[in-house]
C-alpha cells in the first residue's frame, strides 16, 4: 500500500513524498519572456516546504502561444543559462524540478504575439474577442517542432523532465477535444488523430532525449457535452502510455476557469479591479456585471472534483497518475494515496499561501490548507506577479 511521506519514483525520478507542486502561472517574467527576480527563491521555498517535486508554471514553446504578458517563454536556446540558473540552486534540495510546456492556441493573444491567433479549427472570437485561424498542417508541424525543441533545451538547462499541457483549453487540449477540433484531416475525427500532435511531439522528442521523463496534463472531463468525458481520458491515457508517456496528471476543464478551478463564487471583486479589460471599465457597467457575477451558478463539488477520475484512470493504465483539483487536507491525501490507490496528489493554491504546506503535514502541525479558495490569485496573476489575496484586496 502506498503511503504519502514515502521516499518514491516517478518514472526515472526519485521523490520524498507523493505530494507535488503542480504548475501554477507564476506571472514572473520580463517583456521578453525571460524569468523576473525572484523565480528562484519562490521555487526555493517550495522545495524547503517539503514538496515531492516542482512544476513550473507554463512556459511558452512559441511567441504566437503567449497568453499573458508575464508568460515565461522558452523557444530559443538563449534562455537555457537562465533556467540552468533556477534548476542549479534546486539541485541543494533533492527536490526534481519539471517544467511545464504550453502553446495558447485560441487563448493567445495576437497584441502580444504581433501573430495571428491559430487554433485546431477557426473560431469566430476568443476570450480576448479576437478570431482564431485554423492552423494549417505547415504550422502544426511547426508546433510540433518547436514542443520537441522546447523538450530539448529543458534537459540542456537542467529541468528534470517536462509537461506537455494538453488541458483547460490550451493548444493542445484544442486538439484533443471532440468539441474544439472539428477537423476532417488526419489531426482530427477519431480520437487517434485529435491526440496525434501529443503523440508525435512525445515520440519525436523520444528520439533526442532518450528517457527524459515526459509527463502530460489532461483534462479527463469537460464543461460541456460535445466534451472529453471519463471513458474518453482512459483511452487516451492508454494510448499515451503506449507512446512512452511518463504520467499523467488528472484535471479537467477547457474553457471556462471557474470549471477548471473551483471557488465559493465568482471572485468578482478581483476581476473588477485586477483584470485587463475589466478594471478599465465605467463605474457603473462594473456594477451591473458586478450583479451579473453574482448570480452565476458555481460548479461543484468544490473540492476533490478529479479524483474519481484519476481513480477510474489508474486502474486502466501503468503509468503514474497524478490529481489535482481542490485537494485540502492531508485526510483526503492520505486516503487517494493509500486507499484509493493513485500515485501522486498535486497542489496549487495551497503552495501560493503556504509554500511550507507539506512540512506542516508531515510533523503533525497543521491537517488542512489555509486556502479559502476565494480565486483572487487567479485573477491578480494575470498582471503581477503570484501571491495570495486571503479575499482581501488591496487599497485602489
Amino acid at each position: 500500500m502506498n503511503t504519502v511521506f514515502e521516499q518514491c519514483s516517478l518514472g526515472p525520478l526519485r521523490l520524498k513524498n507523493r505530494i507535488l507542486r503542480s504548475a501554477t502561472h507564476e506571472g514572473m517574467a520580463l517583456a521578453n519572456g525571460m524569468p523576473s527576480e525572484g523565480l528562484a527563491g519562490l521555487y526555493e521555498r517550495i522545495a524547503e516546504g517539503g514538496a515531492g517535486a516542482i512544476i513550473t508554471g507554463y512556459v511558452g514553446v512559441m511567441q504566437n502561444g503567449r497568453t499573458f504578458a508575464n508568460m515565461r517563454m522558452f523557444d530559443s536556446d538563449a534562455f537555457i543559462d537562465v533556467y540552468r540558473a533556477i534548476t542549479d540552486r534546486l539541485r541543494r534540495h533533492g527536490t526534481p524540478i519539471i517544467a511545464q510546456l504550453a502553446h495558447g492556441g485560441s487563448r493567445s493573444r495576437s497584441a502580444l504575439s504581433g501573430q495571428e491567433v491559430i487554433s485546431p479549427s477557426a473560431q469566430a472570437r476568443n476570450d480576448y474577442g479576437e478570431a482564431c485561424r485554423e492552423a494549417s498542417e505547415a504550422e502544426i508541424e511547426a508546433i510540433i517542432d518547436s514542443f520537441v525543441a522546447a523538450i530539448v533545451r529543458a534537459r540542456r538547462a537542467g529541468f528534470d523532465g517536462v509537461q506537455l499541457h494538453a488541458a483547460h483549453g490550451y493548444l493542445l487540449s484544442e486538439f484533443i477535444s471532440p468539441h474544439l477540433n472539428r477537423r476532417r484531416d488526419k489531426w482530427g475525427g477519431s480520437m487517434e488523430n485529435r491526440l496525434r500532435i501529443v503523440r508525435e511531439i512525445i515520440e519525436r522528442a523520444r528520439r533526442e532525449v532518450g528517457p527524459f521523463p515526459i509527463l502530460v496534463k489532461l483534462s479527463t472531463h469537460e464543461e460541456r457535452r460535445q466534451g472529453i468525458t471519463e471513458s474518453d481520458a482512459v483511452a487516451i491515457a492508454q494510448l499515451l502510455q503506449k507512446s512512452s508517456c511518463d504520467a499523467i496528471e488528472v484535471s479537467c476543464g477547457y474553457g471556462d476557469f471557474l470549471y477548471t478551478v473551483r471557488m465559493h463564487k465568482v471572485p468578482s471583486e478581483a476581476i473588477l479591479r485586477l483584470a485587463p479589460g475589466y478594471r478599465e471599465l465605467p463605474a457603473l457597467q462594473k456594477h451591473f456585471l458586478k450583479i451579473a457575477m453574482g448570480l452565476r451558478r458555481m460548479p461543484r463539488p468544490l473540492h476533490n472534483y478529479n479524483v474519481e477520475a484519476a481513480e477510474r484512470m489508474r486502474r486502466e493504465v501503468d503509468i503514474p497518475v497524478i490529481v489535482v483539483g481542490g485537494i485540502r487536507n492531508i485526510k483526503d491525501i492520505t486516503d487517494i494515496v493509500a486507499r484509493r490507490n493513485i500515485d501522486f496528489v498535486s497542489l496549487s493554491r495551497p503552495f501560493i499561501i503556504e509554500p511550507d504546506i507539506v512540512k506542516k503535514f508531515q510533523s503533525g502541525s497543521q491537517d488542512q490548507s489555509r486556502c479559502i479558495d476565494c480565486g483572487y490569485c487567479l485573477i491578480g496573476v494575470t498582471d503581477g506577479p503570484v501571491r495570495c489575496y486571503y479575499g482581501r484586496l488591496p487599497r485602489p
